[in-house]
């Protein structure tokens, strides 16, 4: 990003002062920050209104190197001693901004969304891609409407592909980022349960995963997972491209062979390649196949795309494997959990060899609404005591599985916690815990099992 503050207000339709005129036509913004602790030389500071008020942070940003603010009309006190663009809308004004350097970059855009493993396939296509693409892909987990305008203001002016990811907790959430970013390629993962509480149904949840397609550019190309109905019925209009395990896709995997740190497979289409992922599971199998899809629509030979995928970086906390400090091996996937990934992950985990235990720690899925308990206990399909050894369950939610394993698990093998007693599951898990056995752990976010992971470690 480069820019003086004279095309910035042009592009946002913000009002130049005409005293002021010169300095907006010599000051250059080459970045933008909405954390005053994050602010750089020359970068424009976004005060955004959350818990706290961005606008008491503008003279920290001012310290840390900021030469200009956005300030919402109206605010009281407005600074003297920075340049100050008056906008209605801080975040507004960065979405426009965010807006006009697409347009200006004018990279191919590949718009990632899913219920499951958008972050991973967008991560995997960004490594394909970059095999003969200058390329820019969403920063961590930056994927909502304040996300998705930083990712496009950190683009690099060769940027020659944007690969975004888009995430969604509520209807017509996509709808606004894809038409922001009017992709040529659109990927939908998955349909799962994430954010039921707020959608009720799957089939409301597909509803809003389609939306990605409002701002896909007539000519572009729709990704899909051709073995959910929910998704093949609803993107029939556009000819998507499809991929999953059955043979009716586009592309699926042949001779799939996993291990406890990557996953090798084939495909149909190039028959002679042998793929490799350094992550587990057949989940991450599929993930793969979007991405090669994306790399096939642009032209990326089969075994650059092999050697991307086989070098990879995933995002943290995705189905990372680690060593505990007792040294047990630790399968860590504490970012996010919904009842269809944690059961892909559940089924994947119980092939993986161990010379000790098999042991789960599950917290609490979040954000499943009235169906929360019935989901939970659920999980108890995917858990056995001939594969599993060890069950540690933790949350108030995870109440629910527990009285399921009750009736299969003898009481020295299954452990529960209330969400207020994480201390007492580390303290359980450290004395427990030895040199050989496996251990899962899987839970959303806000459960904060990345502590129990630390604790571990």
């Amino acid at each position: 990003m480069k820019m003086t503050l004279s095309e910035i207000a042009q592009a946002i339709g913000a009002v130049i002062p005409e005293q002021q005129a010169t300095k907006y036509q010599t000051t250059i913004v080459t970045s933008i920050a909405i954390d005053s602790r994050k602010a750089q030389t020359n970068s424009l500071f976004a005060p955004l209104k959350d818990q706290r008020d961005g606008h008491d942070f503008v003279e920290n940003a001012k310290a840390a190197g900021a030469v200009a603010t956005f300030w919402q009309t109206g605010h009281p006190n407005q600074p003297s001693d920075i340049i100050v663009i008056e906008v209605d809308d801080v975040l507004t004004a960065m979405q426009c901004l965010a807006k006009y350097y697409l347009m200006k970059v004018n990279p191919k855009v590949v718009a990632i969304t899913g219920s499951n493993g958008k972050t991973t396939t967008k991560d995997m296509t960004a490594a394909i891609l970059a095999t003969q693409h200058n390329v820019t892909k969403t920063i961590a987990n930056f994927n909502n409407e304040i996300g998705v305008p930083l990712t496009i203001l950190a683009m690099e002016t060769n940027t020659e592909v944007l690969v975004v990811e888009m995430g969604m907790d509520r209807p017509g959430q996509l709808t606004f980022l894809s038409n922001l970013v009017e992709p040529d390629v659109a990927v939908i993962t998955m349909i799962g349960e994430a954010h039921i509480e707020f959608f009720g149904t799957r089939d409301k949840i597909a509803d809003a995963k389609m939306e990605i397609t409002s701002g896909l550019k007539e000519d572009g190309l729709l990704i899909i997972n051709g073995d959910e109905p929910l998704l093949t019925t609803r993107a029939k209009k556009f000819e998507p491209r499809t991929f999953g395990l059955t043979q009716t896709n586009y592309l699926y995997p042949e001779k799939v062979a996993l291990t406890q740190d990557h996953s090798e497979f084939k495909v149909n289409r190039w028959p002679d390649v042998t793929f490799t992922v350094p992550l587990l599971g057949e989940f991450n199998v599929m993930n793969a196949l979007a991405a090669l899809l994306v790399g096939r629509h642009y032209h990326v030979h089969p075994e650059k795309m092999a050697q991307a995928l086989a070098n990879f970086q995933p995002t943290e906390n995705r189905t990372q494997w680690l060593k505990g400090d007792a040294g047990e091996m630790i399968l860590s996937d504490v970012y996010n959990a919904n009842p269809t990934a944690t059961k892909e992950v559940l089924r994947s985990f119980v092939k993986v060899p161990a010379t000790g235990r098999h042991i789960v720690v599950l917290g609490d899925m979040l954000e499943l609404g009235e169906q929360a308990p019935k989901l939970h206990a659920e999980l108890a399909d995917e858990i056995m005591p001939q594969q599993v050894q060890e069950v540690y369950l933790y949350g108030n939610l995870m109440a629910a599985l527990q009285a399921r394993l009750v009736k299969v698990y003898p009481a020295a093998q299954l452990h529960y916690y209330p969400q207020d007693q994480q201390s007492a599951l580390i303290a359980d898990l450290k004395d427990n815990v030895h040199f050989g056995d496996t251990v899962l752990l899987k839970a959303s976010n806000g459960m904060k099992l990345n502590q129990v992971l630390a604790a571990l470690r």
